[in-house]
């Protein structure tokens, strides 16, 4: 009985003595110092963002070429609005007046009923008065014809030559240079600054397509003074008049002297 107890007592000793060694842990490792730390990768330098670009709150230029050419019906007088620089012209007074502009655009029908050779037979400045003759530097819109004095002045001038007379009806707008009779066919572009108004004739203005005014005549020379006569000396005045009365008498007395002579003569024989 004393063994039985005595070998119960030494497998509980065993046993705790297995279950405290189990339950410690094994010997920590050397505490290690603090790792070092790596250095940061490299910073790349990364282009600004760029937004979306913003719609300008300014608007285009309006460019009047660029309107007539969209139309589709007015090569010929784009074509002399950039030979003669009065594109460039309108473009600055658009964007630097508050006048406004009104143009009357022929279309190419109208400019192929001109005489054959009208164009060319002008010089570079009459086809610049040409043109400047289809703008009015102000803008008119369609209700405001009724209202104009005539004659209206164009970029070509405001003399009688070179203006332009309107004539308002209920449904048309008739123009006339002195030469052409037209209306307004139709509206190309309207804003509150500048009107394009087609035409089917070419304004033709008096100033080139009609003879100028004779030159005034010169005025009456002035009157030259009278150069002062130069002092003559006296000089004796012989009188020529003739006695005749005395000739006749004297004449008379030698035939009768002659006369007695000649008796005296005869007798003395």
């Amino acid at each position: 009985m004393k063994q039985q107890s005595f070998f119960s007592f030494s497998l509980l000793v065993i046993f705790l003595h297995c279950t405290i060694t189990l339950a410690q842990s094994p010997a920590a490792a050397p505490a290690q110092g603090p790792a070092a730390a790596s250095p940061p990768p490299p910073v790349i330098a990364q282009p600004p963002a760029t937004s979306p670009a913003q719609p300008s709150s300014v608007p285009a230029p309006t460019n009047v070429t660029k309107i007539l050419e969209k139309d589709g019906h007015f090569t010929v007088f784009i074509r002399l609005l950039k030979s003669t620089q009065e594109e460039n012209h309108l473009l600055t007074v658009l964007n630097n007046s508050n006048n406004g502009i009104t143009i009357f655009a022929p279309s190419d029908s109208a400019f192929s009923s001109l005489k054959s050779g009208t164009l060319n037979s002008l010089t570079d400045e009459e086809k610049s008065e040409l043109v400047k003759f289809h703008v009015i530097p102000t803008f008119l819109s369609t209700s405001q014809f009724q209202t104009v004095s005539n004659p209206v002045g164009t970029e070509a001038g405001s003399g009688g030559r070179v203006s332009l007379n309107f004539t308002t009806y209920p449904n048309s707008v008739n123009i006339t240079t002195g030469l052409t009779n037209t209306s307004i066919s139709g509206t190309v572009y309207t804003d509150n600054q500048l009107a394009i108004y087609r035409v089917d004739k070419v304004l033709l203005p008096m100033d080139i397509f009609t003879p100028k005014p004779p030159a005034p005549a010169p005025g009456p020379a002035p009157e030259k003074k009278p150069k002062k006569a130069t002092p003559v000396a006296d000089t004796p005045v012989v009188s020529t008049t003739v006695n005749t009365s005395g000739a006749v008498s004297c004449m008379h007395y030698h035939v009768v002297l002659l006369g007695v002579g000649l008796v005296a003569a005869i007798f003395s024989l």
